[in-house]
């Protein structure tokens, strides 16, 4: 049991006469300087406004004893939660940044926060870019071959079971230079994170490729795109077993719902970039698929043909 240790109570001394008053006075002033006090109010307007209305950003809590748990302060909880690893280390460009809005300068959905993973919408981070041999452009996400080598590979953090992939980053060399990649690969350990390991031609958009190894800025971008979104089921797909995948996407894909007699049903995602429904139940109905920022997209009508990419007529809005 913890025991508190009190001090004893404070002893007042007398230092002497007051010269020059003599002692009834001095007691009939005391006594009614005592009474002037018991008629003025306990607190002021300060005190009453601080009981009425706590101060922006501190969390009220109520008494506790000796051995109650405290809830911690806001300032305290935020600090808490900013100390867990962001997508890489934040460039300092980001510090204090104010928060992320549409173009039409609305705040941008809370759901960009929670839904985006480690990459998140208007957040600066820094790395190194590496360069490999892109080949036909197909990669770890199987898009398939892409004419456009402006891509990279996630490093294997960032790259968060295939997260990351279809997203749009922004890479900004020192010598400012930039380029913009499409993730489509994962750089495997010993990749660290904030590193991008760009295609030999996105490379050599910011340097020689012989210089090996680029310090760079990179951020999350949502891009004019022209095509829509299309759909492909994975190859040995049917009704009893089914793997789906989003191609096209303008934002990250944050989740994929199919619709079931029960209602939707949410689909794990897998590292090879297909949602799964390992029973088959969903497979073939309508899909719906939801953006790091909040918004979904319900597509109606995709049969069941696998390794075949379906094109929609819908796409995410840009941010």
């Amino acid at each position: 049991m913890r025991t508190t240790k009190h001090g004893g109570p404070r002893s007042w001394r007398r230092h002497g006469r007051t010269a020059g008053i003599p002692l009834v006075p001095a007691v009939v002033g005391l006594l009614a300087c005592l009474a002037a006090a018991a008629l003025l109010p306990t607190g002021g307007a300060g005190a009453a406004r601080s009981a009425a209305a706590p101060v922006a950003g501190v969390t009220s809590i109520s008494p506790a004893g000796p051995e109650s748990p405290v809830a911690a302060p806001a300032a305290t909880t935020a600090a808490a939660a900013s100390a867990q690893p962001p997508a890489s280390t934040p460039s300092s460009a980001s510090s204090g940044a104010a928060p992320a809005t549409s173009p039409s300068g609305s705040p941008r959905p809370v759901a960009a926060a929670s839904a985006a993973g480690r990459i998140r919408p208007a957040v600066g981070y820094q790395g190194v870019a590496t360069a490999y041999e892109a080949g036909d452009g197909n990669g770890a996400c199987l898009f398939g071959p892409s004419a456009d080598l402006m891509i990279a590979a996630m490093n294997h953090t960032d790259y968060e079971s295939a997260r990351a992939c279809g997203a749009y980053v922004l890479v900004r060399a020192a010598n400012g230079s930039s380029v913009t990649v499409r993730i489509v690969n994962e750089c495997p350990l010993p990749c660290a994170p904030g590193q991008l390991d760009l295609s030999r031609q996105a490379f050599a958009e910011l340097a020689d490729p012989k210089v090996g190894r680029l310090p760079i800025t990179w951020t999350l971008l949502s891009p004019a795109v022209v095509d829509t979104v299309s759909i492909r089921y994975k190859t040995g797909s049917s009704r009893y077993w089914c793997g789906v995948q989003v191609i096209g996407h303008r934002n990250p894909v944050a989740s994929l719902e199919v619709r079931t007699a029960s209602g939707w049903r949410q689909l794990p995602r897998t590292d090879y970039n297909y949602f799964l429904a390992a029973d088959g139940n969903g497979c073939g109905g309508s899909i719906r698929v939801t953006d790091i920022y909040g918004e979904q997209l319900t597509v109606d009508g995709i049969a069941i043909q696998p390794d075949v990419a379906q094109a929609t007529r819908v796409q995410f809005a840009r941010h």
